[in-house]
């Protein structure tokens, strides 16, 4: 064989070579992985201000229709400190609740102290319970273990990080475009799902604040109920230390 056929007989083989262990590097090659927790955290910021008031409607539904409503005003700061203060109905008017942490109470007028509450009652019935209605960041209260992404967004799978979280694990859709939740399923440690809760009613908050209006839930194990929060206004506020404590509770209502 020629000297010269054979010098590009072996040019083209060592291309192909070449060519065939670089379309092998980048089948072995993963994709670029979301980072789950960064995702997490921005969620949380899309949802509210990490220091804010707030006014919301708590809405509960029964099979026949019968509604139940209260309104609520909440001051929040950091990523433990949450207090609420019922403004309506009447009857429930100047209780207020206070959350640390995992550690909750609520405070009587009537009873002239606050008593002690776990996240999985309900200080106002229905299917949103205390951890639902004195929500803190998802974050805080969950580790990601793992994300799938497709066209329209991430499914984000959430484990809790003590067990002292009134849900074991959550199963979260984020919307791609806008980083937002649009469905969360709640689970027992067991794997029984507890409720599913979506986010809907995008609307304009102000101050930068754009997300869902009207969280909605709905149960497994309270078939034909539905419970929904109507939050009216959201904005960032710096709120003194001696709002989230014990002492305080009675003078809630003096933030407003």
């Amino acid at each position: 064989m020629p000297c010269g056929m054979s010098e590009r007989l072996l040019e083209n083989t060592m291309k192909k070579l070449m060519t065939l262990l670089s379309m092998t590097w980048l089948l072995a090659t993963p994709a670029f992985a979301v980072d789950g927790t960064a995702l997490l955290l921005q969620v949380d910021r899309k949802l509210e201000p990490e220091s804010y008031e707030m006014v919301r409607k708590l809405v509960n539904i029964e099979p026949d229709g019968t509604r139940k409503e209260f309104v609520l005003y909440s001051v929040k700061k950091g990523k433990d400190k949450i207090a609420a203060l019922f403004l309506d109905p009447a009857s429930e008017r100047d209780r207020a609740t206070l959350r640390l942490g995992e550690n909750m109470w609520l405070y009587i007028p009537s009873v002239g102290k606050p008593v002690r509450i776990t996240s999985l009652q309900s200080i106002t019935g229905g299917i949103f319970n205390n951890s639902d209605i004195l929500s803190l960041e998802y974050s805080v209260e969950y580790a990601v273990d793992k994300v799938v992404e497709d066209a329209a967004g991430y499914t984000l799978s959430l484990k809790a990080r003590t067990n002292d979280v009134a849900y074991d694990r959550l199963t979260m859709k984020v919307d791609k475009k806008t980083t937002l939740p649009t469905v969360i399923e709640a689970y027992a440690a067991s794997g029984l799902l507890i409720k599913t809760l979506a986010y809907k009613d995008i609307k304009d908050f102000g101050g930068g604040l754009k997300r869902p209006a009207t969280l909605e839930t709905v149960s497994p194990l309270h078939k034909g109920y539905k419970s929904l929060m109507l939050y009216g206004s959201i904005k960032a506020r710096k709120v003194p230390d001696e709002a989230f404590t014990l002492e305080y509770l009675p003078r809630l209502k003096e933030l407003r």
